[in-house]
């Protein structure tokens, strides 16, 4: 199966060695074979809309023929995120506990995680919505360990969601056990938790417990759709590209191990800014001799992967030729 023929593709490494431009470039090529992309960049340092000579924003924005790309706000989404999670906890809480839950929410917005938490809900409500609307979905992610995390988490928070699953059931049969041992004799004024053995909001306490339950199971769902469909790899495919230069090498060994330990399917290796073979003089000399030390070593531990390699380009990549062009050479590869 050729790459372009799967249905989302992610694009990855260490940050600066050219992610944005081979995921440009792909989703260019794969436009002009007639497939209807999206490109995505979850970066928070943005650049696709830049290497296209165009202002993206967080929102579907045409770029060529067949061809649309988003720059996904991480503050933004973030925001939105915790206003949900407000949302359903006012619309299940005691109204005396508003202000703790908005206190709460606010605090766990600068919390670790809460950014990949909510990024993870964009990119799997983005892999739900899109694939209705394109043949493939391209990421530009982030720098390597903050891709690692993202692509971690729907297991994790798939997990998280089965075991909150569990413990409202279990904690709802606790309350009817002892319901029908000490059955309902009013509630006691001043508990906060009594409020949900009464009718608050117009709604019985079994529409409540329903809501919440109802809430987690479509977050599971959307979870464990997510990571079944980041594990296809006749749908999903990673590609990992680097510099022929020691930091870069040595990130995509540790990536590579990593994604291979969640199983996440790896199609090929992108050696990026390869020296030209007319490239002259004594100091490109000096860098052809260190460059090929690294070639080398990329040989022999990426033995697995296909590799591809694009040449370092005398000017900036930017506009639809330049990426077209890389879009050939990209082409000349078997790409499985």
């Amino acid at each position: 199966m050729n790459i372009l023929e799967r249905r989302i593709l992610f694009v990855g490494g260490k940050g600066g060695v050219g992610k944005t431009t081979v995921a440009a470039s792909l989703a260019l090529l794969a436009a002009e074979q007639n497939r209807r992309v999206l490109v995505v960049s979850t970066d928070p340092a943005h650049s696709l809309g830049d290497i296209f000579n165009q202002t993206l924003q967080d929102n579907e924005t045409m770029l060529a023929t067949n061809l649309w790309g988003l720059e996904i706000d991480p503050d933004a989404t973030t925001d939105r995120y915790i206003e949900g999670v407000k949302h359903n906890l006012r619309d299940l809480a005691n109204p005396a506990m508003y202000s703790e839950i908005e206190r709460q929410m606010d605090l766990a917005r600068a919390a670790p995680g809460a950014v990949e938490a909510a990024l993870l809900e964009r990119v799997a409500t983005l892999l739900d919505e899109a694939q209705a609307r394109y043949n493939l979905v391209i990421f530009d992610t982030a720098p390597t360990g903050h891709t690692l995390r993202l692509l971690s988490l729907p297991e994790i928070m798939a997990a998280w969601t089965d075991g909150l699953l569990k413990q409202h059931e279990r904690s709802s049969k606790l309350g009817e056990v002892l319901e029908r041992l000490g059955g309902r004799r009013g509630s006691k004024k001043g508990n906060d938790l009594d409020y949900l053995n009464q009718t608050g909001a117009n709604r019985p306490q079994d529409d409540r417990k329903s809501r919440i339950r109802q809430i987690l199971l479509e977050r599971r769902r959307k979870f464990h759709r997510a990571r079944r469909l980041i594990l296809n790899s006749e749908q999903t495919a990673f590609m990992l590209v680097l510099n022929a230069e020691k930091l870069p090498i040595l990130e995509s060994k540790k990536a590579l191990a990593i994604l291979r330990e969640f199983k996440v399917p790896v199609a090929a290796l992108i050696v990026n800014r390869v020296l030209p073979k007319d490239a002259e003089g004594h100091f490109i000399e000096n860098r052809r001799r260190q460059e090929a030390t690294y070639l080398h070593e990329i040989e022999q531990e990426f033995t697995t992967l296909p590799r591809i390699y694009l040449p370092l380009l005398p000017c900036d990549v930017h506009g639809i030729n330049t990426l077209k062009w890389i879009g050939q050479q990209l082409s000349q590869y078997s790409m499985p």
